[in-house]
């Protein structure tokens, strides 16, 4: 029978279980409504089991310029290719960098990886272009990271033609009136229905392209169409004229008509966000340009100085995109700086911008791989197969060897593989979590190593029963010491599967991270599931009998006699001894 629990001990056996049972199975329930509740029921899945196109990109600096290749320049190419790819109308794509020169863009299905390849593949194009006309395209649209198209530009002298200090709207406009700082003749537009009036012939700037071809372009242009968006200005040569779409302060789209490039992203020298804490305008972007780069704007700044709004505009357009659009107000050279409302963000992502036009730095093309979806479907049913091959063979090894304990440890698994698809399918939209073929291999060891947490815990138990000890405190005692190898165990796991996350790159880090999730699962299910529920079967006369399809049989297992039956007959005949000497 064993010795008896304290007091204590007996009412923490009692309450405990059911509270950690109580615990475990709330947080399922909370976990589950919240994957409902977010819409996403499944797993995300990467592009080798769902299809699509994973593109390998190494930045190739030019001679002498290899420190252009560092973790800066590099998040920005990143940040830049994922405005493209979102340009796409993929909402699900990934970019990311692979170690310090390569960056990894997986597409998935449903977008032609021909035109993904064409947005990703080569390096972002800078222009400065003047501005022939702009209208208003559609509905407020949810504004960019980038600066707003109206911000100011000034170099930091501080004396204007007619010191004015801050730019407003007329009053048929309608937009937000923003105050803009300017110092240098550089300045934004802050009325974008100017234009409405403006009806600016293409030809004042000569466009390299048919200007009835570009008026007709420009009219059908809708910006607030995302297709549309990618479409406007594609192919079309740098001394050619263009349209382009942009957003203004207020998230307005805008389309442009513009005319040839005059100025490149290679003739910028440089581009800083920093804070004026002298005239008040707080975070604005200085320009400094190369000396061919200084001639250029030079010239183009003093032929848009003499035109009226919004042909004194010069468009800063990437990748097709109007990012930005001051207007000048007499000829500059040497630097400028762009100023207004900007929050430091703004100001540092405007400055990465301009900067990585000039960055030495571009990319090739290094693979390019291509699932199909009917392929990454026979891969996930392959993956599915071999994972319940797998889970099937354990449940038969516990079925055979634990019997009755069996029960316990499936329950356990059932448990286990609810938490790992309920956080799975809420890590895909949170942090961008892609189930892939090496992440469904990492899921499938984990359950070798969570029913090795229960056999560890079965056999501690067992061990207990052959010393002669009944079932409860059995359980109780084995506890600890399963603990610790359980801990332990998974400690080993966890650090293994957080080397290996660290050290690579790519696919191999969604096994790394599938192992390191499942691990910390083990834990929590062995500690708030597997142990409270075995101690609550404990009481039961099945399992505490020692039924033989219990997988607890003291016969079947060798048990000892227990101890005290071998201690009342020594002290018997020590008691006949006292009493026959009295």
């Amino acid at each position: 029978m064993g010795a008896p629990l304290k007091t204590g001990e007996t009412g923490r056996a009692q309450c405990s279980p059911g509270r950690s049972l109580a615990l475990i199975l709330i947080a399922l329930v909370a976990l589950t409504g919240g994957m409902f509740a977010s819409g996403h029921t499944t797993p995300r899945l990467g592009i080798d089991l769902a299809g699509g196109t994973s593109i390998t990109l190494a930045a190739v600096p030019e001679a002498g310029q290899e420190s252009a290749i560092n973790k800066t320049n590099m998040d920005t190419a990143v940040s830049i290719m994922e405005r493209r790819v979102n340009g796409l109308g993929v909402s699900e794509a990934e970019v990311q960098t692979q170690g310090t020169r390569n960056i990894i863009v997986n597409i998935p299905k449903g977008t032609n990886s021909e035109q993904a390849r064409e947005q990703v593949g080569t390096t972002a194009k800078l222009y400065f272009r003047p501005v022939l006309q702009r209208d208003q395209s559609g509905a407020a649209a949810t504004p960019d990271s980038g600066a707003s198209p109206s911000a100011s530009a000034s170099t930091g002298s501080g004396d204007d033609a007619d010191g004015d200090q801050a730019a407003s709207p007329t009053p048929t406009d309608g937009a937000t009136s923003q105050g803009r700082a300017v110092t240098e003749a550089l300045k934004a537009d802050p009325t974008p229905g100017a234009s409405a009036s403006a009806n600016a012939s293409p030809s004042a700037s000569g466009s390299g392209k048919d200007d009835g071809g570009l008026e007709a372009q420009y009219a059908a242009l809708d910006c607030t169409k995302p297709a549309q968006r990618v479409d406007a200005g594609k192919g079309v040569k740098p001394t050619e004229g263009t349209v382009a779409c942009g957003q203004d302060s207020a998230g307005q789209w805008q389309k442009y008509l513009l005319g040839p490039a005059e100025v490149e992203g290679g003739d910028v020298d440089k581009a800083e966000a920093v804070y004026d804490t002298q005239g008040g305008a707080g975070w604005k972007v200085t320009l400094g340009f190369t000396d061919s780069g200084s001639k250029k704007f030079a010239a183009i700044t003093g032929k848009l100085a003499q035109k009226q709004s919004p042909q004194n505009e010069f468009a800063i357009v990437l990748d097709g995109n109007v990012v930005s659009n001051p207007y000048v107000r007499q000829a500059l050279s040497g630097s400028a700086e762009i100023s207004g409302n900007f929050k430091q963000e703004e100001a540092k992502n405007l400055a990465n911008i301009l900067s990585y036009g000039s960055l030495p730095l571009s990319f090739r093309e290094d693979s390019v791989t291509t699932v199909t979806a009917a392929l990454g479907g026979e891969q996930l049913q392959a993956g599915l197969i071999a994972g319940a091959i797998g889970l099937a063979l354990v449940v038969l090894y516990l079925l055979f060897y634990y019997r009755g304990l069996s029960f316990i440890a499936i329950l356990s698994l059932l448990v286990s593989a609810a938490l790992t698809y309920v956080i799975m399918s809420l890590l895909g939209p949170t942090i961008g979590f892609a189930l892939n073929l090496p992440a469904v291999c990492g899921a499938i060891v984990a359950i070798g190593i969570t029913a090795d947490s229960f056999i560890v815990f079965f056999e501690r138990v067992r061990d207990e029963i052959r010393e002669g000890r009944s079932l409860r405190p059995a359980v109780e005692r084995a506890w600890p010491r399963a603990r610790r190898t359980v801990l332990v165990s998974d400690f080993v796991s966890f650090l293994a599967a957080a080397v290996l996350f660290v050290v690579t790159v790519g696919k191999v880090q969604g096994f790394a991270f599938t192992l390191g999730l499942t691990t910390v699962l083990d834990v929590v299910v062995v500690f708030f599931f597997t142990k409270p529920l075995l101690t609550l079967m404990a009481r039961r006369p099945f399992f505490a009998r020692g039924h033989k399809w219990s997988g607890l049989d003291p016969k079947a297992l060798g048990a000892k006699p227990p101890l005290r039956r071998t201690r009342r007959p020594v002290l018997a005949a020590v008691g006949a001894v006292e009493s026959k000497e009295a």
